[in-house]
């Protein structure tokens, strides 16, 4: 009999990847759950509508990405509410690298926590707590998820390096980039629901040998066809996050209200990015390689997956 697992935000970049793969396997039968889209129409923070939709399900993946009081809204109902099932169901928790804080050096699971970035670190800290407390939980902390389909580090970066906004930052962009490719996040989430030994822990998402910011942009940019890449000064990026980043994320906030795609902006680039790209953290993810059995995929490989994804999404204009 196949396993019925519940893949909270199953419209969103993480959750749809991950219910295709369930479907793909000959073991579980995936239900993608979202307030918006295809699927179940679910609302996660109104514990009276998950005590309706759980019963049933043999796990859940909370993927959810909202903001972060509705991301502790959701996980409080979720854990309450599946804590009270009969048979209690497995929970994936999706976390953060950003639970270490602004630390430097090489951190594994064990590493101390903060919430000194912000709104989101402390957000994520909280779901893991209430996780934690919940009987059958994996608690997984993937550093930056590229590959197709990704807003933040593949959409966005590409849109700076063909616009010459980012390139080669010097010491602004020294930092470790604790990259992820989807799929090895897939992976670790499949691989999670099927590894006894799995549960009760928290797992480091990030490929092994993680290039620094700097080799990231230009690998990208020679994926993209955009080089050369463009250099670009300290002074220049006070510009990016003092003077420009502001206007532009409140024009995000205006067009998203406004039922608008902020993605069509020019994105910004916030302090909060520009000192990640300087942050020397690298994640220790060699509890998910040995116990889940996970494989890192090459950066160049996942590049080029990403761009030849974007120009089937996107193709040239015939030639006249």
């Amino acid at each position: 009999m196949k396993r019925r697992i519940l893949v909270l935000g199953g419209s969103g970049f993480i959750g749809r990847r991950v219910v295709a793969a369930l479907a793909a396997t000959d073991w579980a039968d995936p239900v993608a759950a979202s307030r918006h889209g295809d699927g179940l129409s679910l609302d996660a923070t109104h514990p009276a509508a998950l005590a309706a939709a759980l019963p049933g399900f043999d796990a859940v993946v909370n993927a959810l990405a909202a903001s972060p009081a509705t991301m502790v809204a959701a996980t409080e109902a979720l854990t309450a509410t599946a804590a009270a099932q009969p048979t209690p169901p497995l929970l994936i928790q999706l976390s953060s690298m950003a639970v270490y804080g602004p630390v430097n050096g090489r951190v594994d699971e064990a590493a101390p926590v903060s919430a000194a970035l912000g709104p989101y670190a402390a957000a994520k800290l909280a779901t893991e707590a209430r996780s934690r407390a919940y009987p059958r939980t994996v608690i997984l902390r993937p550093g930056c998820v590229y590959g197709p389909g990704s807003a933040q580090w593949s959409d966005r970066i590409a849109n700076l390096l063909h616009s010459r906004r980012i390139g080669d930052l010097g010491a602004g962009g020294d930092g470790i980039a604790n990259l992820v490719l989807i799929d090895d996040v897939v992976a670790a989430i499949l691989a999670a629901l099927t590894c006894p030994e799995a549960e009760g822990a928290t797992f480091n998402l990030a490929m092994a040998d993680p290039p620094d910011w700097n080799n990231y942009f230009f690998r990208f940019a020679k994926a993209l066809g955009t080089i050369p890449i463009a250099r670009r000064s300290e002074r220049r990026m006070r510009l990016e996050t003092k003077l420009f980043a502001p206007p532009l994320k409140l024009l995000e906030r205006i067009a998203a209200r406004a039922g608008l795609d902020p993605n069509r902006l020019p994105p910004a680039i916030p302090p909060s990015l520009a000192r990640l790209w300087r942050q020397e953290i690298q994640l220790d993810s060699t509890a998910a390689e040995r116990v889940l059995g996970l494989r890192w995929s090459g950066l160049d490989q996942g590049l080029a997956a990403t761009v030849n994804s974007a120009q089937s999404d996107h193709p040239a204009a015939p030639a006249h």
